[in-house]
């Protein structure tokens, strides 16, 4: 079993940053892929970002549309720990954001690929 652990949401203003961490404990070497999803009030849960460890390449990284360019993914395998740099932040930003990590390949897009899941950490941006 895996436990993540999510740090960092908060209140900022439009157009300022934030980081999120997630911290992974339990059978960490499991985890192949460590996504970001985030969930606003009366909307479906939607993806963010993940990021997903190659032994021979590195790091593989893929944003959604609506956060590429301001949003940053990352993962320390050394301290079992995932990263959401959030940049030029916009009211629409706002809602819970989870971590996600996936034992197995799949579409990273999709919620039902993860097999874990952090509590949430509420990020609001303010106009």
């Amino acid at each position: 079993q895996v436990q993540l652990v999510e740090l960092g949401g908060g209140l900022v203003q439009a157009g300022g940053s934030l980081g999120l961490s997630c911290a992974a404990s339990g059978r960490t070497d499991s985890i192949y892929t460590m996504g970001w999803f985030r969930q606003a009030p009366g909307k479906e849960r939607e993806f963010v970002a993940r990021v997903t460890w190659n032994t021979w390449s590195g790091p593989i990284t893929f944003y959604a549309d609506s956060v590429k360019g301001r949003f940053t993914v990352s993962r320390d395998n050394a301290k079992n720990t995932g990263y959401l740099q959030m940049n030029a932040l916009k009211p629409e930003d706002t809602a819970v954001y989870y971590c996600a990590g996936a034992s197995r390949s799949g579409n990273y897009a999709y919620a039902d690929t993860y097999d874990y899941w952090g509590q949430g950490t509420q990020v609001t941006v303010s106009v």
